[in-house]
């Protein structure tokens, strides 16, 4: 898959409670950091994914994904030292009755293997 098409099977995921899915995507060492906490490790957020989240009745609607290049000065790096992609996505989640519950900016990193090493979360 394309960093992209990652990104995006990342809220699929999520949405239908693939939790399986959403290990396979994400790094051993993924961490998502968001305004009110941060998760280090795929056990550990797919343990909140699944068990602890505050809202489980929504949809994640993707209105835009915007892939970073690569730099060939080494500016996008993984843990490992290598270039590394990123993929910034636009959207919003309602609840499953189409209430609005807020807007978001999801910043991606993905490493060597294509899998999604971080997420930095922005919310409105």
């Amino acid at each position: 898959m394309t960093p992209t098409e990652t990104a995006r099977a990342y809220y699929e995921a999520v949405d239908a409670g693939e939790y399986d899915r959403l290990a396979e995507l994400i790094a051993s060492d993924f961490a998502q950091r968001r305004p009110d906490r941060t998760l280090v490790g795929r056990e550990s957020f797919v343990s909140f994914m699944r068990d602890r989240r505050p809202r489980t009745d929504t949809t994640h609607y993707v209105d835009a994904v915007y892939r970073v290049a690569q730099s060939s000065r080494g500016t996008n790096l993984d843990t490992s030292g290598e270039a590394a992609a990123e993929v910034a996505v636009r959207g919003r989640v309602s609840t499953d009755d189409e209430e609005l519950r807020f807007g978001f900016v999801d910043v991606f990193a993905v490493d060597a293997e294509g899998r999604l090493a971080s997420l930095r979360t922005y919310t409105d």
